[in-house]
């Protein structure tokens, strides 16, 4: 079972995030369970939203405890409660324009993969929106789901700016495409 929390602040699109993720899974034949939990219901304050994938169906009904992955819409939230759901397996995406190693340095034997999805989604047009860029980004550090199925979600549940949304993702895809190579190769 693949494990997912994604962290934001209210007002960035982390359930929005998540309930695309858990439709892109669920596009591509999988089982998905998605909720999120609400800090203070107000703009600024912690989201999270929650993904399980499977083969076979979804029973458990709990927070996710140990997270196989985090997508973290905002570095200052690399902390605390959501830290604690990270092992030295969990592979972080997070949302920022720094390298991989001062995230190195804050967080010691964390897999982070720096992603300045603000920069992509401001370059196709959508301003601080970052969901689609980031869902790109994780979706290849991940290996699921396929790109073709996340565009094809995109392009179905983007009520606006559609082209750009599915842009920014293969952008993300792309950029941490890339990380992952540089990584590889060292």
């Amino acid at each position: 079972m693949l494990q997912i929390v994604i962290q934001g602040r209210g007002g960035q699109g982390a359930q929005t995030a998540g309930n695309l993720l858990a439709a892109a899974h669920f596009a591509a034949g999988r089982e998905v369970q998605c909720f999120a939990t609400y800090g203070g219901a107000r703009r600024g304050t912690p989201v999270s939203s929650f993904i399980r994938v499977d083969d076979r169906p979804v029973r458990v009904r709990c927070d996710i405890e140990r997270a196989d992955a985090i997508l973290c819409f905002d570095a200052s939230l690399l902390a605390g409660a959501l830290l604690a759901a990270a092992d030295a397996h969990t592979l972080i995406v997070v949302n920022s324009a720094r390298g991989a190693e001062a995230f190195a340095e804050s967080l010691p034997g964390r897999r982070v993969i720096p992603l300045d999805a603000l920069a992509i989604s401001r370059r196709h047009g959508l301003g601080g929106i970052v969901n689609s860029a980031l869902l790109g980004g994780l979706a290849r550090a991940v290996g699921a789901p396929a790109l073709p199925v996340l565009a094809a979600t995109l392009r179905e549940r983007s009520p606006k700016l559609t082209d750009e949304n599915v842009a920014a993702c293969e952008d993300g895809w792309r950029a941490v495409d890339a990380l992952l190579g540089v990584e590889a190769a060292r």
